[in-house]
């Protein structure tokens, strides 16, 4: 039984067991036990209502979920910035400690918890994302095989298969060995085209019924895959304060280096979710061309921008932007209008 109430506890996350850290409301500690998952739900169910902190990691957001269920206060924080709390010798109790103490700090960002549908989008994207790279690394490897028979075709995926239908398999000069094993290649390829189009087929469907998700979809340069990344990742947003926010979360904003009150910036940081980055900066580069052909405050400040700078640079400064304008969408919950938003 446990004298003093507790007002924080801690949650060292592990595959079987956790450790648990509570402290009173003055931050001393009052409790440390180690648990299985399934005690902890029951151990915390006996609780006062209180703040349950946990590093956002695998597992946390079902279990916040579900002690959020109990009336608890759920904070989850990254693990970069519950590790200047640790104290001495890193042990699971010692990391308990660390989380339920830096959940009290005023100054802390803590993670929102995911819904079960946003997991879902995510492990949706994942999965895709795998057979992407399979279907890369697959092509790769059949122009590999071709370039050592002296084939040489025109870049591109769609263009290296109807190349190859229009040559035929009979026509082209290589063994009958190495012919079977080209034809091989090509159906599994074709079996990838498959799955990935059932994937973007499902994101399309959400889109269409999910109104946040048509919102984000009708900006230039983010489209039904970004539209469903991003609100699996970042849900309606209410995690940022300001637009700038989203984007330096995203890696999209320089990295600063400054001292005795000298400002340098370097490059972006490239933190955060390096899958939505990627994506953003992809669309970004689709969408440039149209979009700074167009006189509206977006296209003069692209215009500007190219006139100045490398169009690599324009680009990621795009999708900085393009994170702005999502951010915009999804707190003031409007549709996309280029000459309101193109500021944001």
């Amino acid at each position: 039984m446990i004298k003093t109430p507790i007002a924080v506890l801690g949650i060292d996350l592990g595959k079987y067991t956790c450790s648990l850290a509570g402290l009173d409301i003055n931050g001393a500690i009052v409790l440390r036990r180690r648990m299985t998952r399934e005690a902890v739900i029951a151990f915390a169910a006996s609780l006062p209502t209180c703040i349950v902190a946990m590093e956002a990691c695998c597992g946390a957001h079902f279990l916040g979920r579900t002690l959020a269920a109990q009336g608890h206060t759920i904070r989850l924080m990254s693990p970069e910035y519950v590790q200047p709390y640790v104290k001495a010798q890193k042990t699971d109790d010692r990391d308990a400690e660390a989380i339920a103490e830096a959940a009290t700090r005023p100054t802390m960002r803590f993670v929102s918890l995911k819904s079960e549908t946003q997991l879902d989008l995510q492990v949706l994207h994942r999965a895709r994302e795998r057979l992407v790279v399979a279907r890369t690394s697959l092509i790769n490897q059949l122009r590999a095989v071709l370039l050592e028979r002296g084939i040489v075709l025109p870049k591109g995926r769609l263009v290296l298969m109807r190349r190859l239908r229009e040559i035929g398999m009979d026509e082209l000069p290589v063994s009958g060995r190495t012919r079977r094993l080209i034809e091989d290649l090509c159906e599994e390829a074709s079996a990838l085209d498959e799955r990935i189009r059932a994937y973007d087929e499902e994101f399309a469907d959400l889109t269409r019924t999910d109104e946040q998700a048509r919102r984000l979809s009708s900006i230039p340069g983010v489209g039904i895959i970004n539209a469903t990344a991003l609100l699996a990742a970042v849900g309606d947003a209410s995690a940022f304060s300001k637009a700038r926010d989203l984007a330096a979360w995203l890696g999209l904003t320089p990295r600063q280096h400054s001292t005795g009150g000298r400002t340098k910036m370097l490059g972006i940081s490239k933190r955060g979710n390096r899958y939505l980055r990627k994506q953003l900066i992809h669309g970004a580069c689709a969408a440039m061309p149209h979009l700074a052909a167009k006189p509206t405050p977006l296209g003069v400040w692209l215009q500007g921008l190219l006139a100045r700078s490398h169009p690599n640079v324009v680009v990621v400064a795009l999708a900085a932007k393009l994170a702005r304008i999502v951010w915009a969408l999804l707190r003031r919950k409007q549709a996309f209008d280029q000459g309101a938003l193109a500021t944001a």
